[in-house]
């Protein structure tokens, strides 16, 4: 496949999918916390999955993301090739679950510093790069059946990006981000529906226990 087949192929049939992997429609077109703070944005993506798990048992996995925190669930390998320093943690850890509005933490060593701009208790968190090009906003949707809806939504801005930086972002770190964020969701639903399943063991051993006594 020629790189000219690739970028038609991409931009005629590839985007969409890439940009919306997991959302519905309904996902796509929502307003969601976090969209007034970049109104343009260069590049769009909501990315999402189901969960079999209520917000309680997926928002500490949100909350205590980052470097040198719980890590962000994905490929750690090719984030430490950037020098992310980012450890996916299996485990809540309490020392990083209190997150509040305005704190600020960078990506690794030279990665961009992002502000905490909303946090809502288990209904959304939305971080802010410093220069005000990335939104990066997560939202917890509770549907039928106990089931969440985890959407990720970025707005990225490129306004001195030249031409070639353009293009190589389209074509290939469009892509790449699906391969990471796709990541990211599926070890958060993993991590979720575990300490969800964790709970309600605890519940039924102690009503169990409630019953004989």
């Amino acid at each position: 496949m020629t790189a000219l087949t690739y970028a038609a192929l991409y931009l005629s049939v590839g985007r969409k999918p890439c940009l919306s992997w997991g959302a519905s429609p309904q996902d796509v077109d929502r307003t969601m916390p976090g969209d007034e703070l970049l109104a343009n944005p260069d590049l769009l993506s909501t990315r999402a999955v189901s969960i079999e798990a209520p917000p309680s048992a997926i928002w500490p996995w949100l909350v205590q993301m980052g470097s040198g925190r719980g890590g962000v669930y994905t490929y750690d390998w090719i984030e430490n090739l950037f020098g992310l320093h980012m450890h996916s943690a299996d485990e809540i850890l309490p020392q990083f679950q209190d997150r509040k509005v305005g704190d600020v933490e960078q990506l690794g060593s030279n990665g961009p510093r992002l502000r905490v701009d909303i946090l809502d208790d288990e209904r959304a968190m939305v971080l802010h790069s410093e220069d005000g090009n990335w939104v990066w906003a997560f939202c917890l949707y509770p549907f039928s059946g106990g089931q969440t809806k985890l959407v990720s939504r970025n707005r990225i801005a490129a306004p001195s990006a030249s031409v070639f930086t353009r293009v190589f972002n389209l074509l290939i770190m469009e892509p790449g981000s699906l391969i990471m964020e796709r990541k990211m969701l599926l070890g958060i639903k993993q991590r979720a529906e575990k300490l969800a399943r964790r709970g309600r063991q605890e519940g039924h051993a102690a009503s169990g226990s409630s019953n004989c006594g």
